[in-house]
């Protein structure tokens, strides 16, 4: 299968991610453009993380008026996997893909640690490598972090089963503990923790592992069941 990775002016964990699946899940892996308006030819999209244009106003939303965004809209209207990961997941409320929005850390710190997270969903096609309440140590990089939506949105993320991971210790004021939700048809996940900083034991943990091989299993299963 064939990842692309966006890289935006600021994006600073696109190689990080290409490390990791090159590397360590030894799949194809092509950096793209935000210049660029397709993404044919490609499986999945992951979104790095970074500060993308800055920061400026809030963090994603410049990234949003990309020449990459309609295509990655499209992409994701397909039913393929896209993972956007900490500013990747602030780009990914931005562009609408997702619902809710990041805000300040109640600290109002940067944030740098390992963090554990319980595994919510196990069922996902970016969780199924884990077993259900299983505790993943990732580390985090934020201080828009906070992750916010209205009662009416977290009533739904919960009936639909979105929030995939959870922060067992919630370090930056999240509601509801959320440290990634999926959109409803459960193709885009953003999350703030950085798997792709966790793949070898010697990063601290290989539990980031998990969730690429559960994209790649879902990917490959959907291969067989269409040329099989």
């Amino acid at each position: 299968m064939k990842f692309a990775i966006l890289a935006f002016p600021g994006s600073n964990c696109e190689m990080d991610l290409y490390y990791a699946i090159q590397d360590i899940m030894n799949e194809e892996v092509e950096l793209v453009s935000y210049k660029k308006n397709s993404l044919e030819g490609f499986d999945a999209v992951l979104i790095p993380g970074g500060f993308s244009y800055g920061d400026y106003l809030r963090s994603g939303a410049i990234a949003r008026f990309s020449p990459i965004i309609p295509a990655l809209q499209e992409f994701a209207k397909s039913g393929r996997p896209v993972l956007g990961i900490c500013n990747g997941f602030q780009i990914l409320t931005e562009a609408g893909l997702l619902p809710g929005s990041l805000q300040k850390n109640v600290s109002a710190k940067f944030i740098c640690q390992t963090e554990p997270l319980v595994v919510n969903n196990a069922g996902s096609l970016f969780s199924s490598a884990f077993k259900l309440a299983q505790i993943i140590n990732l580390p985090i990089a934020h201080g828009d972090g906070n992750y916010y939506c209205d009662q009416e949105t977290l009533k739904r993320l919960i009936a639909n089963d979105q929030i995939i991971f959870k922060y067992r210790n919630n370090p930056n004021g999240s509601v509801a503990n959320i440290a990634g939700i999926t959109n409803k048809a459960g193709n885009v996940l953003g999350m703030m923790p950085h798997p792709e900083r966790a793949v070898e034991d010697i990063l601290g943990s290989s539990d980031g592992i998990g969730i690429f091989q559960s994209i790649v299993n879902y990917v490959k299963s959907r291969e067989v069941v269409a040329h099989g």
